[in-house]
């Protein structure tokens, strides 16, 4: 019955937004749990740049999935589902509500509608296409995928080397375009019934947002994180020393641009990684967009989700 189904009150939203503190008012408020949606925050060592909130902040409300694999350890959407499912039937068997929070997108997408099946990867495949990834350059292999699929490559970023490379992978082992098996799988393998929120901020509020914290990365010690991160033997070509922040400090500690302009393009990849986020959302129609703000309101809608009540 659907009404067996998990509870899942999802929070989501672009970097900066607040929604690591809502999740936490909201959880204090409820009893309930955080399972942690963010595709970076799943690393050890680290937090800066991946803006985990301190456990101090946490107030003792219990985070999962943060801090789980080492820099140099897979993970991705279909692993995080994998996990993500696991804490949630034990939650649910406890009538613990259930607070799903953070900016991927392809991780609640996955999580929600499951992940379409695809022929087992090929390492030298892979390995090829970095190499040539690494040759060529990104826009080089990205300008192949428009060729091949054009729906799948305004989908991507023209600098996302994973996302690029995965869907020339996929294209490769099945002969068919990346958005064609993505489609026909249609994200539509629900078990959950779930409020999906996503928090609604003034661009330029955003963005302002965006500017102060990378200053305050940068204060809070990013540099020396990432030069600890380096000396444990981390390599920087890492997909996740590749994250926004972490690669501009490693070309600042490489002596390619000064601290100043690694700040500034620090703030502006990461407000275009914002508006990427707000299109993938904005794309998607089960969505409920809220003001941060809007406390009462915001509360209003979880407490009837859990009564079962109109929303």
């Amino acid at each position: 019955m659907v009404e067996d189904f998990p509870k899942l009150i999802i929070i989501s939203g672009p970097t900066c937004s607040g929604k690591s503190v809502l999740a936490v008012e909201l959880a204090l408020m409820l009893g309930g749990e955080v399972i942690n949606a963010d595709s970076m925050q799943v690393y050890r060592g680290m937090d800066i740049g991946t803006a985990k909130l301190p456990v101090s902040e946490r107030k003792g409300i219990p985070h999962h999935l943060i801090d789980i694999v080492d820099p140099d350890q897979e993970f991705n959407a279909a692993l995080f589902r994998v996990h993500a499912l696991t804490i949630i039937r034990d939650l649910h068997v406890a009538k613990t509500p259930i607070f799903v929070v953070g900016g991927t997108g392809l991780y609640v997408k996955a999580l929600l509608g499951g992940l379409f099946t695809c022929p087992p990867s090929k390492p030298e495949l892979r390995q090829s296409l970095w190499e040539e990834c690494e040759k060529r350059g990104p826009s080089f292999l990205y300008q192949r995928l428009s060729r091949l699929d054009k729906k799948a490559a305004n989908s991507i970023h023209a600098m996302d080397k994973v996302r690029i490379i995965r869907a020339l992978e996929a294209i490769h082992l099945t002969g068919s375009p990346f958005s064609e098996l993505t489609g026909k799988h249609g994200f539509s393998d629900r078990g959950f019934l779930a409020l999906n929120l996503s928090l609604n901020v003034d661009r330029e509020i955003l963005y302002t947002r965006i500017n102060r914290r990378s200053m305050s990365m940068i204060n809070s010690g990013l540099i020396s994180e990432v030069e600890r991160l380096l000396k444990m033997g981390y390599s920087p070509e890492l997909k996740p020393m590749r994250a926004i922040g972490y690669r501009h400090i490693v070309d600042y500690l490489k002596g390619r641009w000064n601290l100043d302009e690694a700040t500034r393009l620090i703030q502006q990849d990461t407000r275009r990684y914002a508006k990427r986020q707000l299109t993938w959302f904005r794309a998607d129609s089960d969505i409920i967009w809220v003001n941060p703000d809007d406390k009462p309101g915001i509360i209003n809608k979880v407490r009837a989700f859990m009564q079962r009540l109109d929303l």
